[in-house]
């Protein structure tokens, strides 16, 4: 996967947008105001996603390919390489975990828009 599907699939998800917030080299996706994912444009070959902390553990254990999230709460957030070792499915299903955890920690109300207007 390269950036630019990752990018795609980001955008594809309800209510998410895209921002540069921390520089015009990380590339933020958020959905309600909160990140989902955070990416370096520069490199491009791996992505910061949030992660329920049992999952996360399992996640590093059983792919070296994710590591504890750099720069992030190593507890929630894991750190995503696009190598190529692991399928898109592999890699959508964790940005998919993500962005679900954040729109379930939303506000009820907001959750709502966000999910009725998909």
């Amino acid at each position: 996967m390269n950036l630019e599907e990752l990018r795609d699939y980001c955008l594809k998800k309800p209510g998410a947008t895209e921002g540069l917030p921390f520089g015009e080299d990380t590339l933020v996706f958020k959905v309600g105001g909160k990140i989902f994912l955070l990416t370096g444009i520069e490199t491009g070959d791996r992505f910061n996603v949030k992660c329920d902390p049992e999952l996360a553990i399992e996640l590093r254990e059983q792919f070296t390919e994710v590591q504890p999230g750099f720069h992030m709460n190593k507890k929630m957030w894991n750190t995503v390489f696009m190598n190529g070792s692991l399928s898109y499915k592999q890699l959508f299903d964790m940005v998919d975990h993500s962005y679900n955890l954040i729109v379930a920690s939303l506000p009820k109300k907001l959750r709502d828009e966000i999910t009725q207007g998909n």
